[in-house]
Formats: structure tokens, sequence, C-alpha cells
């Protein structure tokens, strides 16, 4: 094997840091499918957990219980009419779908999913973070300006009104978490992702709990911001389909407006990974300070593959209490080969964490150890993103006036009176 390829295995930092162009490059590969799929799985569950919500099935015909309608749509997608209105100014409508998309995958390059699990970790990671996200308005801008269309217009006008507005709170509520990093020998903080999950191991507590109520305050602050920032309900005024027929985005069809949708997810997912990394320990299992011996390393290690075994019970009993119809026979027979692949998955699981419990610092115990990291921040994100959907079924939209009245009356000072206490509660504890 080539010298590039192999040097890096034993790594325990990142391909940036390490200056593995090609590892780099696998990392950037692994991260863009792995949210694509996500975005694909994302838009499955939320149709069917908003059915369920309203008392409904949602997605059915298309695979057992609807799972291959997210791919029956990107086809449908890809195969309708692409539309570019006449009066459009056609090369800017054709890129701002682009900017939307490039900014909330960029994101991605900073954010860990473990010690040495991220593309590259800056030393302004941070900010790195805060620059490239607020970039993604830009493209909602451009669109609704490019569109040549009074509808797109108005919500591309809101759109940037909306993010700038809750870019300040969520701006200071990120310092906040940044200040509680200093509280330790030297006395100096980081903007470092990675540094910032390793002070919250070092310090024994989420950051979510630091001087309470000051951490939790500051991380609802970031919440709510954050659904402003994706044009989420009860925030999608940018959207608005009561009153703008679609908002930005209304003169879009086919392909581009399916990249405007994988910009919005992948935005979705971006924005919860930060939450998770700032104040909830990122990759960091519960109690990894308190429960610290190696017995509880090997419980906590078998949480994936028995995540994993549930959901292949899940889908065997859905087998299991599908009719005896031929009508249903391919659903049924779909359905099994999916538990199945669970199963196999979740045995796969099981004997990387009994193999990985024998195995000491081996390179089969690192990779245990990785697959734990994974597992654990994509679950925080999880959370996240069943809230998004339940915040879409629970709560009405609010109107413009008050939507910017809550930013700017509401989040911004508490905010700030947030990180103003935090810096003084910090001096006096160091």
């Amino acid at each position: 094997m080539p010298n590039f390829i192999m040097s890096y295995l034993g790594s325990t930092v990142t391909p940036g840091e390490a200056g593995n162009q090609f590892w780099a490059l696998i990392y950037v590969l692994i991260i863009f499918a792995g949210v694509s799929v996500a975005v694909i799985c994302m838009n499955w569950i939320e149709r069917k957990a908003l059915a369920h919500f309203q008392v409904r099935l949602g997605p059915m015909r298309v695979g057992p219980h609807g799972l291959l309608q997210p791919i029956a749509d990107a086809l449908k997608l890809m195969l309708k009419e692409d539309i570019i209105p006449s009066e459009a100014d056609q090369f800017v409508f054709w890129v701002a779908p682009l900017i939307g998309l490039l900014a909330a995958f960029t994101v991605y390059t900073v954010i860990p999913f473990g010690p040495s699990q991220a593309v590259s970790d800056m030393n302004i990671g941070i900010l790195f973070m805060l620059g490239v996200s607020s970039l993604g308005v830009l493209g909602i801008v451009v669109a609704g300006w490019a569109s040549n269309s009074h509808y797109p217009l108005i919500g591309a006008l809101r759109s940037s009104a909306q993010m700038v507005s809750y870019e300040v709170a969520m701006g200071l509520a990120v310092v906040s978490a940044i200040l509680m990093t200093s509280l330790n020998a030297s006395g100096t903080g980081t903007l470092s992702m990675i540094g910032i999950v390793q002070a919250q191991q070092q310090q024994g507590v989420w950051f979510i709990f630091k001087f309470f109520p000051l951490g939790l305050i500051a991380f609802v602050i970031f919440a709510i911001a954050m659904v402003a920032e994706t044009n989420r309900a009860p925030f999608d005024m940018a959207e608005a389909e009561s009153e703008l027929t679609a908002g930005y985005h209304t003169e879009y069809s086919g392909l581009r407006w399916s990249l405007f949708m994988l910009a919005e997810y992948a935005a979705m997912i971006a924005v919860s990974s930060i939450a998770v990394t700032l104040w909830l320990g990122g990759w960091m299992r519960p109690f990894p300070n308190l429960l610290n011996a190696p017995a509880w390393d090997f419980i906590f290690s078998l949480f994936p593959g028995l995540t994993f075994l549930g959901l292949a019970a899940i889908a065997f009993v859905g087998t299991a209490r599908m009719p005896a119809d031929s009508f249903f026979k391919i659903q049924r027979i779909g359905l099994a080969v999916f538990a199945a692949l669970l199963g196999f998955i979740a045995l796969l699981l099981l004997a990387i964490a009994v193999a990985g419990r024998f195995a000491d610092a081996s390179v089969g115990a690192r990779f245990r150890d990785g697959i734990d990291y994974i597992y654990w921040f994509v679950l925080k994100v999880a959370v996240f993103m069943y809230l998004f959907i339940w915040y879409r079924a629970t709560w009405p939209r609010y109107r413009f006036d008050q939507l910017m009245k809550i930013g700017w009356k509401v989040m911004l000072p508490i905010s700030l009176g947030v990180l103003v206490v935090t810096a003084i509660v910090g001096v006096i504890v160091s």
C-alpha cells in the first residue's frame, strides 16, 4: 500500500492536522455521503412522524411502510422539467441553490465526530463555523432576487432580516460557551471545536450544566436561534406557504428545488451538531468521568449494536403484523430483508464491541472507540432532529413582527446578560 495511505492509519489527529490530503478527501466524501443519506432518512421520518402526530399513516405505497418513498421522490424531482422564468436573471437563478448547499456542507469540515474524526481541527473552528453558516442566507436572498417575482423577493427579505436578527443572539450564546473553556490550569480558552469537547471532559461536566442555570440558558437561546436560522417552523417566515405561496423558492422546480431542501436539512444537521459539540459533550458518552472503569466502557460499547438490534426487532414485528395477502407479498419480503440487514449490522457491531474488549490499545480497540464516538454523537444529533419535527407539528407560525420582537427585545438582552454573568462567575471561580 502507498505510504500516504498507510501513514495515517495509526494517527491520533485529524487528517488536516496530519497534512494528509488523501484521508482528508476520504473524510469529506464520507461526510457528504453520510449527510446525504441522513437527509433521505430525515425526509421519511419527518413525513411519518407528522402523520402519526396528525393520526394518519403517511407514505405507505412505495416500499414497505413507504421506506422507498424518498428514492421515488428523488427520481421524480430529477425527471421533472427544469423551468427558469423568462424575466429571471438566469445565471444567478442557477447558482443560488448551490450557494446555500455549499455553505451548509462546508460547516462539516470543522465538526468533530470524535477526537480525530474530523476533516480538520482549526484553532479558529468556532469563528469558521459562524462565518460559513451565516453565508446560507446569501443563497436565499439571491434566489428571491433573481426570480424577479414578488413572493420570492418578500420571502428573501424576510429571511435576511430574520437570520441577521438571530445571528446576534446565537453568537453571544456561543461566546458564553467559549468562556467556559478557559476554566483550566492555564486560564486560556479555545476556539477549537475538538478543544471545546475536551474542555468539557477535563472539567467533568457538559457545558449545559456549567454554572447552572447559565449554561442551560445559553443553550436554550442557541436552540431557539438555530430553529430560526434554518427557517423551520414556527419561524418559517421565509417560506410561509399560506402567505407567500412558497416564499423564496416559489419559482424553482425539479432538481434546483431539491437542492434547497437538501441545503435546509443539511443545515439542520449542522446546527444540531454544533449545539451537541458546544453544550452536550460532543462524542462523549454519558458520565465518562464518573463511570470510567473498563467494565463501564464495555457496557456502553454495546449500545450501538443493541440499538440496531432493537430496530431490527421492530422491523420483524412489522413484517409479522403485515396482512397475509398476496397484495402485500412483495412488501413483506422487502421489510423482512430490511430487518435482516439491520440484524446483521447489529451482530457486526456487537462482535466489534466484544473483540475490542479484549484488544487493549490495538487497532481493533481504536476502531471500536471510533464507532462509539460516532454513535453517541449521532444519537444526540438525532434527538435535535426529532425536536425539529415536533416543533413543526406543535406550534403555529409566528407573525413577522413577533419574530423580530423575540429576536431583538427578548433573546438579545438575555444572551448579553448571560454572557456578562458567565464572565463574572468565571473570574470569581478561577
